[in-house]
């Protein structure tokens, strides 16, 4: 706190260090107990969910560490858009509410990430809000699963929309609302007993927060919140100072829809440049894409576009391991400006359909950090290797069952680090499911699950190596996917080489086999069909001669590359398993 306390505090610091480890572990307090309390594997196992407090106003205090960056981060924009749409129609908040939420044009990620927000009142006051979100597995859309979903022509076809809904008014549960979802959504004692937990678990953040407040006070709890605020944002600042005023820009290309015989569809362009002036930063993503006016990967500038830009910068120039525990809240995004062009892939126009944000976000992200690279070159990864998001459905003794698997990707290589293998990227932050927890109650085997071979871009520091699922159908039923990195390769950086290609093949019990695009709407299988993905790998970091050939030696020796692959790729000579020092060096020299 020695920065802190080098300006003006309204609390000492002790008081304002308690108070801000009070309230982290609210948040994290309440993300253990919505995992504990959740029936999907998608919110106890992958951990895709969000638990955060805010003030009155929609400020973040504090946030579950745990989570994922893309449900708490938005928190803000929910808690905004429930007061935005209250105010339109004319309600008031009162104690004992608990408000659904999750209108995409409204503060939300989009659909399927469903908030529920406690108010929080001392004396009638209302000083802050308690909230959840989480991914569900299916909110109503026209297919089966909230992910996969990439042919839907606009928001409504994306399943149910709810603008601050009380599903609780003054402590009485509207049951109207609650029927609406179990008659209207697939798996609905899973999906709605999720919701249930969200709503004990906001409701369990609440009482902490005010338990809080009774014991410091009302004005010491929000002063000791101010000098947080003034602290993230004086480490942002600090941070951006340091970089060499000017402008930083790159362009990457997401996939789009590959088979789809409109131009416009596919070959997507990103583009970022970041403006450094002093100690405030301009994010302009002039030269991105048209919005999609009919399929989904559009991107909502308030909870994804947002979120991706401000996690990228805050993880690259306030890294943990140099900094510490830092205050998650609003302060670290005072500094910096985001330009989006409406009517852009990453500031669209209500109703354009934006379920599917997910890797285009991603690689929203990766472009960011390809552009700061230009000032930063020792902070940052090469690109990194999207990650793709399947929704496994089909009936069962006469139920349906809805699944949805988060396929990792990978990362680039860093400066003095090897990429990361098999990880969710960015702003995922996910944990993979286990197969143990699919096989036990799901008609599905996992036949595979494991680092690809020779697929290991080269750098002086490696690229990350993405995975290899394979999935069998036990009893008929269908999937879909959203996904990217079919056509364009994670960038390799300094000399390293670019990444390798994801891939999807759908292998036909009756013989044959598929090849995929990388977004797949509503598909039909038989029992017995297998589905392969393939994830990709990200970029090499530097010259690949430069790598030490001991490093070589093992990723020969632990099967990433083959021998011929490190001669050709490294320079590096390896015999029966050993290194042959003197034809290394020939060969590097040469």
């Amino acid at each position: 706190m020695t920065e802190q306390t080098a300006a003006a505090t309204r609390v000492d610091a002790v008081t304002g260090a308690v108070i801000q480890g009070a309230l982290e572990n609210i948040a994290i307090e309440m993300g253990h107990k919505l995992m504990r309390m959740s029936y999907s594997s998608i919110i106890r196992e992958s951990e895709d969910f969000g638990t955060a407090l805010t003030d009155a106003t929609g400020r973040q205090m504090c946030e579950c560490k745990m989570s994922t960056p893309l449900q708490s981060g938005p928190i803000p924009g929910y808690v905004r858009g429930i007061l935005k749409q209250l105010k339109a129609r004319g309600q008031t908040v009162q104690p004992g509410d608990v408000i659904m939420h999750n209108d995409p044009y409204g503060g939300a990620s989009h659909g399927p990430d469903v908030g529920f927000a406690v108010p929080v009142f001392l004396d009638n006051q209302l000083i802050g809000w308690s909230v959840t979100t989480a991914h569900h597995l299916d909110i109503g859309a026209s297919t089966p699963g909230s992910t996969g979903i990439v042919d839907a022509v606009d928001t409504y076809a994306e399943g149910l929309q709810f603008k601050a809904i009380k599903v609780v008014e003054a402590g009485k549960r509207n049951e109207a609302v609650w029927s609406i979802l179990r008659d209207n959504i697939r798996a609905s004692a899973l999906v709605v007993g999720d919701m249930e937990a969200q709503v004990q678990t906001a409701q369990i953040g609440a009482e902490r927060f005010l338990a809080l407040v009774n014991q410091y006070s009302l004005k010491t709890v929000m002063d000791a919140f101010e000098d947080l605020l003034d602290y993230s944002e004086r480490l942002m600042r600090t941070a951006i100072a340091a970089l060499p005023d000017g402008d930083y820009a790159a362009t990457t290309f997401i996939d789009g829809f590959l088979d789809d015989a409109d131009p416009t569809r596919k070959d997507l362009p990103i583009a970022v440049t970041l403006k450094v002036r002093g100690d405030s930063l301009t994010v302009d993503l002039t030269g991105t894409a048209p919005q999609l006016p009919d399929r989904p990967i559009n991107m909502p500038l308030v909870g994804t576009v947002d979120i991706s830009i401000w996690l990228t910068l805050r993880s690259i120039l306030l890294d943990s391991v140099l900094y510490g525990a830092i205050p998650q809240n609003e302060g670290l995004s005072r500094p910096i400006t985001i330009v989006a062009p409406l009517g852009s892939l990453a500031n669209p126009i209500f109703p354009a359909p934006v379920i599917a944000r997910f890797c285009p976000g991603n690689a929203l992200a990766d472009t960011v950090m390809k552009a700061l690279a230009q000032a930063v070159p020792e902070q940052i990864s090469a690109g990194i290797g999207n990650l793709r998001v399947v929704a496994f459905s089909g009936t069962e003794a006469g139920k349906q069952w809805v699944h949805m698997e988060i396929l990792e990707g990978s990362y680039g290589g860093r400066f003095g680090s090897d990429g990361m293998d098999a990880v969710d990227t960015l702003f995922a932050n996910t944990r993979n499911n286990p197969i143990e927890d699919i096989e036990s109650h799901l008609p599905i085997r996992v036949d595979r699950y494991e680092l690809r071979e020779n697929s290991m871009a080269a750098g002086r520091t490696r690229g990350g190596i993405g995975t290899i699922r394979e999935f069998t159908f036990l009893s008929d039923g269908a999937f879909s996917v959203e996904g990217d990195g079919h056509k364009y390769k994670p960038w390799g950086y300094d000399g390293g080489a670019d990444g390798y290609n994801a891939s999807l093949r759908l292998i036909h019990k009756a013989g044959g086999e598929t090849q995929l695009a990388s977004k797949v709407p509503y598909h039909k299988i038989k029992a017995g069909d297998h589905l392969i993905s393939q994830g990709p790998s990200g970029g090499g970091y530097g010259n690949p001669r430069e790598r030490d050939p001991a490093s070589v030696v093992s990723d020969v020796l632990e099967g990433f590359i083959s021998p011929e692959i490190a001669a050709n790729e490294y320079g590096v000579v390896i015999i029966n398993g050993t290194l042959d020092t003197t034809a290394t060096q020939a060969r590097r020299s040469a």
